[in-house]
């Protein structure tokens, strides 16, 4: 690509308009309601850029490696606290209702 079309480098990370605010897990803009059999849960979808932690998924006890995109879920609650959440395999969320309590693959 010649010198001339190459996109120009932000001085820092922090100015650059790409560089995503931080918010907290629970900001209504990024999370939804969902509600099933088990309750009201606040659901939030992270992009699988967004995860840089190993986490195990409640619903198949298998490992969810960094970068894997997948879901955090929270009890809809008014006090909803950060020992709450859980990350997900989004199929393995979205399958919770079939799943019997306490089998795990």
């Amino acid at each position: 690509m010649p010198r001339a079309n190459r996109p120009r480098r932000a001085a820092s990370s922090a100015s650059s308009k790409w560089a995503a605010p931080h918010r907290p897990l629970g900001s209504a803009a990024l999370s939804r309601t969902e509600s099933g059999t088990d309750g009201d849960w606040h659901v939030r979808h992270i992009p699988g850029g967004a995860s840089v932690k190993d986490y195990r998924c409640p619903g198949c006890d298998q490992t969810l490696p960094s970068g894997t995109p997948h879901v955090v879920t929270w009890p809809a609650g008014e006090y909803g606290s950060v020992g709450e959440r859980r990350h997900w395999h989004l199929p393995c969320w979205n399958a919770r209702d079939r799943r019997r309590p306490g089998r795990r693959r």
